[in-house]
């Protein structure tokens, strides 16, 4: 893989598809959610929330109109939802032990109509303290629920949700926005733009390696750890949605948005080829270990997975054959799914990174 710095093309018009198509859940992904724990009774669904009374537009600390709106119910919805919610809650976090529900109550519910996946976010209070947390009510889309499950098993992070039927729950990532950490943080002289840099460089690959689209920075947090005399950084991906679903091979690439342009020329000016290059190697050979730890539920997933359909014709045909021109591997252009491609992509990018570490385990065995 070329150098991220030679890479670089501002000019380049990558916009990904305005309104991405829901794609239902069949029964073979159904029965995967099943038997890892996924899909489980939820005691409220996505269509017991669309019964809004009125909403108000909700705004930022600025006062400036965010994308959300706060909405009210009916009191005689008002209780059912009210007490389901405060139960999926303990469901998502305590898998269901109710124990502590007394003292918790829903503080706001707000919907977004921006995005394809119109969700819902709820604010869950501690009633005692004022402590609140915060999950979402999507409609559970099946190329979404791949990305969730490989973010999962392939990403440094760990994936909480749920399924039922076609409501998709999951937990709140939290972080700073990407566009907000950019505006707001990266000229903060605490920041290590360093060690920022080489977290992007991490984060572009492992988005590739996975197929997962439409990284703009306000798809993605910034996570700060206090370090030894220092901040450390993860860049964690929010939305699922262009999970191996646009047919261009750079909206695969996060370095390839305008919106990222400032994280790009970050790394252009203080990382050469060769840190760039260790970078890769580095979350390749981490992805690579992950592969051979969760080897049996990846391939289970993959095979479901290649026998689903979650694009359209044309962005498969197109995705095949630029990936298979990128890498000048014939093999691409006989995939005849997205999640094969998927599979072809994880053996293409982290082959070599398997064999090497298949080979150290024989020498440590012997």
């Amino acid at each position: 893989m070329n150098s991220m710095i030679d890479n670089i093309d501002t000019n380049e018009p990558n916009k990904p598809s305005r309104k991405k198509p829901m794609f239902p859940v069949h029964d073979r992904l159904r029965g995967y959610l099943k038997n890892h724990g996924r899909e489980v009774k939820l005691p409220v669904s996505y269509n017991d929330l669309l019964r809004i009374t009125y909403s108000l537009p909700l705004k930022d600390k600025k006062g400036n109109d965010t994308y959300w709106e706060t909405v009210v119910y009916d009191m005689r919805d008002w209780e059912y939802i009210r007490n389901g919610l405060v139960q999926m809650y303990a469901i998502l976090k305590t898998e269901g032990d109710l124990t502590f529900t007394s003292h918790l109550d829903v503080a706001r519910i707000d919907y977004c109509s921006f995005g394809n996946s119109n969700p819902f976010r709820i604010r869950i209070v501690n009633k005692y303290n004022d402590n609140y947390d915060h999950y979402y009510i999507k409609i559970a889309d099946a190329s979404r629920i791949y990305g969730l499950e490989l973010e999962h098993i392939l990403s440094p992070n760990r994936i909480t949700y749920l399924t039922n039927q076609n409501t998709l729950v999951e937990e709140h990532i939290p972080g700073i926005p990407g566009d907000v950490f950019i505006d707001q943080h990266l000229s903060d002289p605490h920041t290590n733009k360093i060690r920022l840099a080489k977290e992007f460089v991490k984060f572009n690959e492992r988005c590739f390696v996975r197929l997962l689209g439409d990284m703009r920075s306000y798809n993605f947090v910034v996570d700060i750890t206090p370090d030894i005399e220092d901040y450390q950084y993860r860049i964690r991906a929010i939305d699922f949605d262009q999970q191996s679903y646009e047919g261009r091979k750079n909206l695969y690439m996060p370095q390839f948005f305008k919106e990222n342009y400032t994280l790009v020329d970050l790394c252009a000016k203080l990382l050469n080829k060769e840190s760039i290059h260790q970078y890769q190697t580095e979350e390749r050979t981490m992805m690579a270990f992950r592969v051979a730890s969760s080897r049996f539920r990846l391939m289970e997933l993959l095979n479901i997975m290649s026998k689903d359909h979650i694009s359209v014709p044309e962005k498969l045909h197109q995705l095949r054959v630029e990936l298979g021109d990128y890498f000048h591997n014939p093999q691409f252009y006989k995939c005849s799914s997205m999640g094969q491609l998927v599979k072809r992509q994880l053996k293409q990018t982290l082959q070599k990174n398997l064999k090497l570490i298949q080979k150290n385990l024989g020498k440590i065995e012997d």
